[in-house]
């Protein structure tokens, strides 16, 4: 029988050391590698193929937030257990919800760890006593006091969590990387935080944060015969800013006292649907590489009362049928997507 190969990664050689001694006592598990930075690790990734990876995320040249999700990509079935000594719950909150299977401290017992290692391999989710109570506290803590962002905020702090450099944002945004870091400068004075990993951190803990009133979103008044004056919490899900950007002008100009979401992948957007609860889901069908159909059937796993309308620019008859049988509600297409066919679906939804 073949045995779990596992990865370390930790740039102290003496704790590499300590985790490999406690885990030789599994008799199932095989130490394949070590690394000790961030370009070895993905190096070591691709050469080892290992089953479980064992790491702490403040290695050198190691991005946590981007890191993981990028590993997570690429390594689908492939288990995640950071071993850190950072107990810092807001933390712990984000490395969980950008893919990893397991938080471990370093300070808690050896038996804790081997024991952290076998729960994860079978498909649980381990986090450490100590840390349990601070992410209960987190989950059931009353929103705070929000600071309220510009168009232009939002979108930066999409990006960030999306793990881009300020070149490639600037790119993205057509300014310079000197506008771009001014802004980001006022982004952080405005969250009270102090870098990229704070401000993605901050954005994990109040998803809240890049909600959009419907009046804002609209840009215009809206005339009073098309108002639709119950609240409603839609999710936009779609790669393409632009296109989100539309959506959500005529969904504010319909319903002012809307309040909007934007994801650009599966991910986001289920991060969203677990802390905000959607009435209104739009998903297009094609969200770069991933799979709307998918994302829809996450949802509805997640909220079952949720409206789902999946969207595409090509139409499908088997995406239609699959949408369907996925949990959406109706599948249109893009060019149809007109105020009055949102008018119709808004006033489905809060009947």
């Amino acid at each position: 029988m073949s045995k779990t190969r596992v990865l370390l990664a930790d740039d102290h050689a003496v704790v590499r050391a300590g985790i490999r001694q406690a885990l030789e006592e599994l008799p199932d598990l095989e130490i394949a590698g070590e690394v000790g930075d961030g370009p070895t690790l993905f190096a070591a990734l691709e050469q080892v193929q290992p089953e479980c990876l064992l790491i702490d995320i403040t290695m050198p040249a190691f991005e946590p937030m981007t890191a993981v999700r990028q590993i997570r990509e690429r390594y689908r079935d492939m288990k995640i257990l950071v071993v850190s000594a950072y107990d810092d719950d807001v933390y712990v909150q984000g490395l969980l919800s950008a893919g990893v299977d397991g938080y471990h401290l370093k300070d808690q017992p050896l038996s804790d760890l081997r024991l952290a290692v076998q729960r994860v391999l079978a498909g649980d989710r381990w986090v450490s006593g100590p840390l349990v109570d601070k992410l209960v506290s987190y989950a059931g803590a009353p929103p705070s006091d929000l600071p309220s962002l510009t168009t232009r905020q939002r979108e930066l702090l999409q990006l960030l969590q999306q793990g881009l450099d300020n070149q490639t944002i600037a790119h993205r945004l057509g300014l310079s990387v000197k506008t771009i870091e001014n802004h980001l400068t006022r982004l952080y004075r405005l969250l009270n935080v102090q870098s990229r990993l704070e401000a993605v951190n901050h954005l994990m803990k109040h998803p809240q944060i890049l909600a959009m009133s419907g009046q804002a979103a609209a840009l215009v008044p809206p005339s009073p015969e098309s108002i639709v004056r119950e609240l409603i919490t839609v999710l936009l899900v779609d790669d393409n800013a632009r296109y989100r950007r539309q959506l959500r002008r005529m969904i504010g100009k319909i319903c002012p006292r809307a309040t909007i979401y934007e994801a650009e992948n599966i991910g986001e957007a289920v991060h969203l649907t677990e802390r905000v609860t959607p009435q209104l889901v739009l998903v297009d069908v094609i969200l770069g590489e991933e799979d709307g159909i998918r994302c829809t059937r996450r949802i509805k796993a997640l909220l079952p009362k949720s409206r789902v309308i999946l969207i595409s620019a090509y139409p499908d008859r088997e995406f239609h049928r699959l949408g369907l049988e996925a949990g959406a509600v109706a599948f249109l297409d893009k060019k149809d997507l007109e105020t009055a066919a949102l008018q119709q679906i808004i006033d489905d939804v809060i009947a």
